[in-house]
């Protein structure tokens, strides 16, 4: 079944990503915080990775995420500084990609029966440094993003027996 995920520019600072995924909400939060599996789904189709270099998730300690951007073979790295981990229900961190420009990032995982509700939120610290991550296509891949989580999830449950 295709789901949707919907972007939305919900104030000058806050961007929203909402999508729901067919899953309970303990292996839709493992998806985001296990290495192994965050590094299966958080990249581009084209298969130029992202990957955790320094998985931490733990507050307060330090994540590198990298990615590797081909034919230029470039390297970009983000370091994510966790300021909340609730297990199963809750992520923050802060994003120093744009330096004093970058956001802070709150994802819940609301769990609804079967499914499990992802809500991203971007704050932003003005309405240019959000404009300026729109204007650069950096909030363009969503969409793609998230159906390679949902594929990933699939073959989980699969592994697991659990219903799909």
């Amino acid at each position: 079944m295709k789901r949707n995920t919907t972007v939305e520019r919900k104030s000058e600072r806050e961007l929203v990503v909402t999508r729901a995924f067919n899953a309970p909400a303990h292996i839709v939060f493992e998806a985001w915080t296990k290495a192994a599996l965050l590094k299966r789904w958080h990249r581009s189709r084209l298969g130029y990775p992202s990957f955790p270099a320094r998985p931490m998730f733990a507050r307060g300690a330090p994540t590198v995420l990298c990615s590797v951007t081909l034919p230029q073979s470039s390297l970009w790295s983000s370091l994510v500084g966790y300021l909340e981990v609730t297990p199963h229900s809750r992520l923050v961190w802060t994003n120093d990609e744009g330096g004093e420009g970058g956001a802070v990032t709150m994802v819940t995982f609301e769990e609804r029966g079967a499914e499990t509700l992802v809500v991203m939120r971007d704050l932003y610290p003005s309405k240019e440094a959000l404009d300026g991550a729109i204007a650069s296509g950096s909030t363009s891949g969503f969409s793609e993003t998230f159906e390679q989580l949902d594929e990933l999830l699939v073959t989980l449950a699969r592994a697991l027996g659990a219903p799909i």
